[in-house]
């Protein structure tokens, strides 16, 4: 069987509907970094482990996948600008938005749907991306509609009623 092209590959992972995550992280030299990031995953309740793919290419992958501790923002409908904002190549992602400080000094976002603070355990290599495993020390989570993306935009829930 002949290896599959990146185009039909990419059409085909992009029917998998998916929540829209920000990663937050401080640089040892005391910068903010973040991105946003649709590759996201639990692992395990015992002990909290979630996962996150981070593109090798990222301005935040460094501090990422050799530092501590980050956060993740799971954003809901409303944050749809927020995720662009992190999905650019703004030099400063951060400007003028009001953050607090967790873990480590890392940056936490303001009225995310849910906010997991973790610590690295393991990095894997994964092609062009970096599997970073974290142990989630510190959770908080509302009430609101969750941002997906599906098909190479932003989509809606639609709860079904059994």
């Amino acid at each position: 069987m002949a290896p599959i092209d990146p185009t039909t590959f990419r059409a085909a992972l992009s029917r998998f509907a998916s929540g829209v995550t920000v990663l937050t992280v401080r640089a040892g030299e005391g910068t903010d970094l973040g991105m946003t990031a649709t590759a996201f995953s639990s692992v395990s309740l015992a002990p909290p482990l979630i996962l996150v793919c981070v593109d090798l290419d990222a301005s935040a992958a460094p501090a990422l996948t050799t530092g501590t501790a980050f956060a993740v923002h799971i954003l809901s409908e409303a944050q749809t600008a927020l995720s662009r904002r992190f999905a650019s190549s703004e030099a400063d992602r951060f400007a003028g938005l009001s953050v607090t400080r967790g873990l480590d000094g890392v940056p936490l976002l303001d009225s995310a749907l849910a906010r997991l603070q973790c610590r690295v355990t393991a990095t894997y290599p994964g092609g062009d991306h970096t599997i970073v495993v974290g142990e989630v020390l510190d959770a908080v989570s509302s009430e609101a509609t969750p941002l997906l993306y599906f098909r190479g935009g932003y989509g809606r829930l639609t709860p079904t009623r059994d």
